[in-house]
């Protein structure tokens, strides 16, 4: 639970200092489920590079996506929407998208799905 807290604070205080700025058009925009996943099948298919990687999600460059949506049915955590179907209480994510794709490098090839201790944890219940 804290860990969730600390995803909104600093959701919430990224936003709030972009807030005040001019947000692009977004043809497709991740959103929260994305972050924590790291799983990344949906650059692979992306036909002109617009993935950015931060140090714990993936976000669209406005500027390079070509609005093909073909990231949306690859997308494991079904964390990509197109803007005008980006869900209400996730809004934000238009802006921070925009916002650091600027900051964060290219990301241009699927790397390797990051195990974590739940999921490990929970093959061997299986």
């Amino acid at each position: 639970m804290v860990c969730g807290l600390q995803k909104d604070y600093n959701l919430f205080l990224t936003f709030r200092t972009l807030k005040s700025k001019e947000i692009p058009s977004m043809p497709h925009v991740v959103c929260e489920a994305c972050i924590g996943c790291k799983r990344t099948d949906c650059v692979d298919v992306c036909p002109v590079d617009c993935f950015r990687e931060g140090p714990n999600f993936l976000v669209i460059d406005p500027d390079e996506c070509i609005d093909c949506a073909v990231c949306i049915p690859e997308c494991p955590e079904a964390a990509i929407f197109a803007e005008e179907d980006v869900p209400e209480d996730q809004q934000e994510f238009i802006a921070l998208n925009a916002e650091l794709a600027r900051e964060w490098p290219s990301i241009t090839r699927r790397k390797p799905t990051l195990t974590t201790p739940t999921s490990t944890t929970a093959s061997r219940a299986s």
